[in-house]
């Protein structure tokens, strides 16, 4: 059983996990550097926990220590309660959700381990590819998309924003936990890769030689990587040429395109065989 922890002092070093968490720069060095990520909310805590991400601490206001009194109970690790106050003290922000938890990263998979992965579903598969998104709501909320919607992995450009940033995690409803995904070593040229593994790359795009997302959804092709770019300005040219289609989703009222997390909504609903 973890051990509970009454503190009021809020430059306590225990609650150092928690410092600062909406100065963003300093999060994106930290975090990974030290190993960690942050859970907000009740949801997102039990689903790390389920995923076997282990648990480094909890920081509860008092009113939820019941509601997690089983993951209390279940990990050994240390809770700090404290007063909303101090958690806001402590944390930069009114902590809405009244818990938080700091919580050991795992090493990425490798790439080819992906891409060797047995076919989640019969009929086959489908991964994404996310080059450059740097939004960390966009990037949870393709990620909530990916789940929602059989995906089986997604795959990061080298300068995509971190999921396990808290504003992703907390976007993705814990998604970024569930769906599996690494980073890729040397874009765009990874491209490569997936064709090697039979996977046609589909690249989002806006061009007059692009087919239309429906087009692409008849083909039926067993193995298919859907390329998303960066917000703005799309897909970088390099990505573009190493693709195997241009994809476009078909637009009315004289709008030109989707936010990329409503894009990659569409697309993976449409692709799902």
């Amino acid at each position: 059983m973890a051990e509970l922890i009454t503190i009021d002092d809020p430059d306590d070093p225990r609650l150092h996990d928690y410092t600062s968490l909406t100065d963003v720069e300093l999060r994106r060095r930290r975090e990974p550097a030290e190993g960690l990520f942050i859970a907000e909310g009740e949801k997102v805590i039990r689903r790390a926990r389920d995923a076997g991400y282990r648990m480094r601490s909890m920081l509860l206001s008092a009113k939820w220590v019941d509601v997690m009194r089983d993951v209390i109970e279940e990990v050994p690790a240390p809770v700090y309660a404290v007063t909303p106050a101090l958690a806001e003290q402590v944390t930069g922000y009114h902590v809405h959700r009244g818990a938080l938890a700091s919580m050991q990263r795992k090493p990425l998979p490798a790439v080819d381990e992906l891409l060797d992965a047995a076919p989640a579903r019969d009929e086959g598969r489908r991964v994404a590819i996310f080059e450059d998104i740097v939004d960390h709501a966009n990037l949870g909320a393709a990620f909530r998309s990916a789940a929602a919607l059989g995906v089986d992995a997604v795959f990061l450009s080298p300068r995509c924003a971190d999921p396990l940033y808290r504003r992703a995690v907390k976007v993705s409803m814990g998604a970024v936990l569930q769906v599996p995904w690494t980073r890729l070593e040397s874009w765009p040229k990874d491209i490569e890769r997936f064709r090697r593994q039979g996977f046609v790359t589909a690249a989002l795009c806006l061009a007059d030689k692009a087919i239309t997302l429906p087009e692409l959804a008849a083909r039926r092709y067993g193995r298919l990587a859907l390329m998303l770019g960066t917000e703005g300005d799309g897909l970088s040219v390099d990505a573009l040429r190493a693709a195997d289609e241009w994809v476009s989703i078909p637009m009315s009222a004289g709008v030109d395109s989707l936010n990329v997390a409503a894009a990659s909504a569409v697309a993976f609903y449409a692709t799902r065989l």
